[in-house]
């Protein structure tokens, strides 16, 4: 049995204040939660206040990205070192939003896993199908090259995958129950085709995750969280959303 897995990303939304009230709001209604991971990523301005507050807490920290050097004249850009020195255990890599409006490329989604599992880093990475690629019936298609590609040459330990229809980010559309553990068996038997360990791989649903709707979504056998964007940015319903985790 695998253990549930929700994580908020918070994309470009939270100030250090707004970061701060959150945290302080959010724990004490999760304290007692031990059956399932919680995640939080904040945006980097927000990653050592997050640290400091979540610090002893049953909630891990994570940045949304990383770059794929160790150091240099890259303005602008993260290294591993510096997300593990100000707290991280976790990174998103990949996120559609990346690859849509940043250029990120199944080459450069790899170069960048590889370094941060070099470093210790635990990433979280995210694929998924554009409307256009799914009503074309290249969903799966798309899922593996994009695993293919992502994870060449990557042992399977400390990833998740987020399996994120880009038709339901952000949109309001959500994949039904059904479609997203459709997904979410293809994505488990390439794994299992191409790597090793694939059954203990977490596979997370990303798109639109709501407290109406998780319960659901986690009912299905191969769903085993959610990478949640806009109901995680209020501590009430994030926090229904993990409670919802629960069997």
């Amino acid at each position: 049995m695998r253990r549930p897995f929700i994580a908020a990303n918070w994309k470009m939304q939270k100030t250090i204040g707004e970061t701060e009230a959150f945290i302080n709001a959010f724990l004490p209604m999760v304290k007692d939660i031990n059956d399932v991971d919680i995640l939080i990523a904040p945006p980097y301005t927000s990653l050592e206040t997050a640290s400091r507050l979540l610090k002893g807490s049953n909630v891990f920290l994570a940045a949304q990205n990383v770059y794929l050097e160790e150091k240099g004249a890259f303005t602008g850009e993260i290294s591993p070192d510096m997300l593990i020195a100000v707290g991280c255990t976790h990174v998103i890599i990949g996120h559609s939003e990346r690859r849509q409006y940043f250029g990120e490329t199944d080459e450069t989604v790899n170069k960048k896993i590889k370094l941060a599992r070099n470093k210790g880093l635990k990433v979280i990475l995210c694929i998924g199908e554009t409307l256009e690629e799914r009503e074309s019936g290249k969903t799966f298609d798309i899922l593996d090259t994009q695993l293919k590609g992502s994870l060449k040459d990557l042992p399977l330990d400390e990833i998740t995958i987020a399996y994120e229809p880009v038709w339901a980010i952000g949109t309001g559309k959500t994949a039904s129950d059904e479609q997203a553990n459709e997904a979410h068996v293809h994505i488990r038997k390439w794994l299992a085709a191409n790597k090793e360990g694939a059954e203990k791989v977490r596979i997370q649903y990303g798109g639109s995750v709501k407290p109406d709707n998780v319960k659901g979504l986690m009912s299905q056998p191969e769903i085993d969280g959610a990478l949640v964007g806009g109901a995680a940015l209020q501590p009430e319903s994030f926090s229904e959303l993990v409670k919802g985790a629960r069997g």
